[in-house]
């Protein structure tokens, strides 16, 4: 074998520290390895059959694609030998040398010690041609990209440690051969009927054609000649793209590998739907939901879109165009009758067929997750734990589907007493109290506060349910979700007559107003325009004073997703609003003292300021302030 500009390179440092915990966190089912790396000669099929719609002679006079497995028991060898898209000197040192996603340092480095974790996380990253190196301890790569001279091939081994070897070859045929070399202890896959079961467990749904090497012995007519053998190639794969399939012919198994076959994720999905529409638009789409979330699912590079197909021949991966932002983590793919085969990303944006398939796809997703919500409710509990966050951006992103979204999400509740959020809209609005004709919601920056703050003490109080939300998209989705099922929602940090009307007022507590009213109008006079308003309320039984906003006015969360975005906000003012029944704000009434009574009033205000804020600008002087008054 002549090779030329031959040169020694080391791993991205990623690679190796992902090589070493496949090894070792994947080795209890190894046998995908096999799954891979036909699924990475599958998509090479199809990238070639792509391109070769608009260049037919990428195909250089061999359009039967398929993938070849064969194994030399002496040499104690397998290869896999495909005919697709092949790959230039530049494609593997970018494709077998580094690994091209934004975070990966990040994501290896957050991983530990602990083996069953480690797997799951190997598997959300996608293993692929590297889970070669956990049956093999050297893998050899030949490969021509289509439409390269032959003298173009490219020759790529590695041990899977810290280096490989990269040159220049001759190769007559376009695709990639991938010789691996295998540990001692994997005999097994020198075995036809092993290779076999491997196959049809994993890859008998992949549409390219799978052949792999079969012997055959014919004993010799005279008794004093050797057997011959012969070595043939036999298909094992049905070889027909699943999705084309009749739905009652395939089994869940059949779908569970096929998810993993396009997603190259390690775990099964929680739930799918394959349908084929007929009439003024013709498509399939086959849509699956992860039952894990992949570890950059926030990153904004995140690759995210399901596979496009147009009459059956792959077109792209990702197409984005498909699916909402909010739906980034559904999986699957659509193969459309009426797009164009020369479709380009550009032109599916602004393409009418593309918006309506959208929103056939968007509305099919959603009605999955409704019925995955009536039928298994842990499931579906399952499920949002993993995506619930990303599911929080519909109600802003999609106005036309909010009523559909509003029922998948959960929250967690004053109803319960966990922080798990578990609780429904629906459930809610079947458990209001008669004549309530609002959603109470109440946001904080963690459920302990949230469900600490003085702003429920009346609902408790009264027996009415409020939502406790805690996660910092919260407030930027309640302001686009207003209502649901003509309820609306309210906030019960701002101040609202609606609020104040549900507190009970008898002659007692209306006679202490009114001789608290002096009082009310000294703390106007010293706070000045530090406070919008200063004010009674019966809100409140345990809590000497609250603040609140006004209702047209930023709340504090939203004020603080401002500033975490660098972004100035609006100052808000706040109204102080004083419990008249609390012994603290009686003694502020009977004190005499100005700049004692002055004190008092710091204190109590910083005290609201504290439980709506949980920060205060000076909690030196706060600490001091009180220190002196407890002396007093």
């Amino acid at each position: 074998m002549s090779m030329q500009g031959q040169e020694t390179r080391g791993f991205q440092s990623e690679v190796k520290q992902l090589l070493h915990l496949m090894i070792h966190s994947l080795y209890s089912n190894k046998e995908i390895f096999l799954r891979e790396l036909i699924s990475n000669a599958s998509d090479a099929a199809d990238k070639l059959r792509f391109k070769a719609l608009s260049t037919p002679d990428l195909y250089e006079g061999d359009g039967e694609l398929r993938v070849r497995i064969s194994f030399n028991k002496e040499a104690r060898t397998l290869t896999l030998e495909d005919n697709g898209i092949g790959m230039s000197r530049d494609e593997v040192i970018e494709n077998l040398g580094t690994i091209a996603k934004s975070g990966t340092k990040a994501f290896l480095e957050s991983m530990g010690s602990d083996q069953a974790k480690d797997s799951q996380l190997i598997g959300q990253f996608g293993v692929g041609f590297y889970s070669a190196f956990i049956v093999a301890d050297k893998v050899t790569v030949k490969t021509r990209a289509a439409g390269l001279p032959a003298t173009e091939g490219v020759f790529w081994e590695s041990q899977g440690e810290g280096e490989y070897t990269i040159a220049n070859l001759e190769k007559a045929s376009r695709g990639t051969e991938i010789t691996l070399h295998l540990r001692p202890e994997e005999d097994e896959l020198l075995s036809e009927w092993r290779l076999r079961s491997i196959i049809s467990k994993y890859s008998d749904h992949i549409a390219l054609p799978v052949e792999l090497q079969v012997e055959k012995t014919e004993e010799p007519e005279n008794e004093n000649e050797e057997p011959t053998t012969t070595i043939s190639f036999e298909k094992i794969n049905k070889a027909q793209a699943l999705w084309t399939r009749n739905k009652g012919e395939i089994k869940d198994e059949e779908y569970t590998e096929f998810y993993k076959h396009i997603s190259h994720d390690y775990a099964d999905p929680i739930t799918w739907s394959h349908n084929r529409v007929e009439g003024k638009q013709e498509y399939t789409s086959l849509l699956f939901v992860p039952s894990k979330a992949p570890w950059d699912l926030f990153n904004r590079e995140h690759k995210r879109g399901l596979k496009l197909y147009v009459q059956r021949v792959f077109i792209m991966d990702d197409a984005e165009q498909f699916m909402p932002n909010y739906l980034r983590f559904m999986r699957g793919l659509i193969d459309s009758n009426d797009l164009p085969l020369n479709v380009s990303r550009e032109i599916l944006q602004d393409n009418k067929v593309t918006q309506s398939l959208r929103g056939a796809l968007t509305k099919r997703s959603l009605q999955m997750l409704e019925k995955l919500a009536k039928d298994d409710a842990e499931k579906y509990q399952s499920f949002w734990k993993e995506f619930g966050l990303v599911l929080k951006e519909g109600p802003a992103e999609d106005n036309a589907n909010q009523a559909l979204i509003g029922k998948l999400l959960r929250f967690a509740s004053t109803h319960t007493d966990s922080s798990e959020q578990t609780v429904s809209l629906e459930d809610y609005i079947s458990r209001m109290k008669e004549g309530q004709d609002k959603i109470y919601y109440i946001t904080a920056d963690s459920y302990a506060a949230a469900k600490s703050s003085p702003h429920l003490e009346l609902f408790k109080k009264k027996g009415i349910e409020v939502l406790l939300l805690s996660d910092r998209i919260d407030e930027w989705m309640m302001s686009y979700l207003t209502e649901f099922e003509e309820k609306s929602f309210q906030s019960i940090s701002k101040a609202d007559e609606s609020l104040d009307n549900l507190a009970d007022q008898t002659e007692e507590q209306k006679e202490a107003e009114k001789a608290l009213e002096p009082v009310v109008d000294r703390v106007k006079t010293y706070l000045g325009d530090r406070v919008k308003e200063v004010k009674l309320t019966h809100r409140l039984t345990d809590t000497p004073a609250i603040v609140t906003t006004d209702s047209d006015e930023m709340s504090t969360q939203m004020a603080k997703l401002f500033a975490a975005a660098g972004q100035a906000a609006p100052e808000v003012k706040y109204i102080f609003s004083l419990n008249p029944e609390h012994a603290l704000v009686k003694r502020l009434g009977n004190e005499q003292d100005e700049e004692q009574f002055g004190q008092w009033v710091e204190l109590l205000l910083d005290q609201a300021l504290f439980a709506e804020k949980g920060t205060l600008e000076d909690p030196n002087q706060f600490i001091k302030r009180m220190n002196t008054l407890l002396m007093a």
